[in-house]
């Protein structure tokens, strides 16, 4: 089942949603070496990544949204896909919450900090419950992916979106 919003032949969601994973897991990371040196680089860093994180997951959100309307109802893939997307919603109020507990001269405490933990924990689980929509259930995948397919800028568009 091929993604309903797409780009240059691709799955805008998929596209979009390494952003808000790589900057939100990247702050954690920075929040970790921070509590290990107490660098305000480091905290300010964290600090931005996370901004930066809520808003690429702000607008992933709605591709993904838009490709799981077009889940068939009463199918695994359906309700993996609202599991997906709610623990997505739960991880970025968790990092929100990090975010707006930390003060701006960048030297936040653990129970600052504790929340984008959560939120990456959770982020582990719904990154995985991503990879099983496409990867076991095919969720995003155009129907015609074989080893030796064209590319997708080359193939032809006709106005079902093939």
């Amino acid at each position: 089942m091929h993604a309903k919003a797409r780009f240059l032949g691709h799955s805008v969601h998929q596209m979009l949603v390494v952003f808000p994973l790589g900057l939100l897991a990247t702050a954690v990371v920075f929040d970790l070496i921070y509590l290990a040196g107490r660098s305000q680089v480091m905290a300010a860093v964290s600090y931005w990544m996370i901004a930066a994180g809520l808003v690429g997951g702000v607008l992933a959100a709605p591709f993904g949204t838009i490709d799981w309307l077009s889940i068939p109802a009463g199918t695994r893939a359906k309700r993996i896909g609202a599991l997906h997307g709610a623990g997505n919603v739960l991880v970025l109020l968790l990092f929100a919450v990090s975010f707006l507990l930390r003060d701006q001269d960048y030297a936040p405490v653990p129970s600052q900090m504790v929340w984008a933990f959560a939120g990456a924990a959770i982020a582990l689980v719904t990154a995985w419950l991503g990879g099983e929509l496409v990867d076991r259930l095919a969720v995003g995948v155009d129907e015609d992916a074989n080893l030796n397919a064209p590319s997708s800028l080359h193939k032809p568009h006709t106005a079902t979106g093939k």
